[in-house]
């Protein structure tokens, strides 16, 4: 594996709000579009069919475009909209910033093949809590080469999720 570096970035990452800035010596960073607070419980099984994400609402910023945050669990969803080539995958890493606030992105694994505006876990560990603005820029994906390409790209239900 290899990682993906340099003008091959902006291709794989669309709707970047600032390219210049939000690509990194090794990733590109992604921005917060929305952010939702979990309303029920989630379920999962082994088989798919059983499967139900937890429901949720989504938080409002205020007229300045910030919103408040008490301790909790929150889902993100980003600006930006990824397609991972059939012969990569992409993981990401909360930036530091985030982190030295008291808060942590929990993320998947980005498949060969997909394709989609992607979400994750905030995790607002801070007992004080954390004040975001909307388009924040909160986490950096780095993209790696696969030694070969994938028999199969992603084909789950997440594919060209909030596009």
């Amino acid at each position: 594996m290899s990682i993906i570096i340099g003008s091959e970035l902006a291709c794989l990452v669309e709707s970047m709000i600032d390219p210049e800035v939000q690509q990194q010596m090794c990733g590109v960073e992604l921005t917060l579009q929305r952010l939702e607070r979990y309303t029920s419980k989630g379920s999962l099984a082994f088989n798919n069919q059983e499967r139900q994400n937890a429901q949720t609402e989504e938080i409002p910023f205020d007229k300045s475009g910030w919103v408040d945050l008490p301790p909790g669990a929150y889902l993100v969803t980003f600006n930006e909209i990824v397609s991972i080539p059939r012969d990569s995958a992409a993981l990401a890493r909360p930036r530091s910033s985030l982190l030295r606030s008291g808060a942590s992105l929990q993320t998947a694994l980005w498949d060969p093949g997909y394709r989609g505006r992607s979400q994750s876990l905030l995790v607002v560990y801070n007992p004080h809590g954390l004040r975001l603005k909307k388009n924040a820029r909160l986490m950096q994906l780095i993209f790696l080469r696969l030694e070969g390409r994938a028999e199969k790209g992603y084909s789950g239900v997440y594919q060209g999720e909030n596009i």
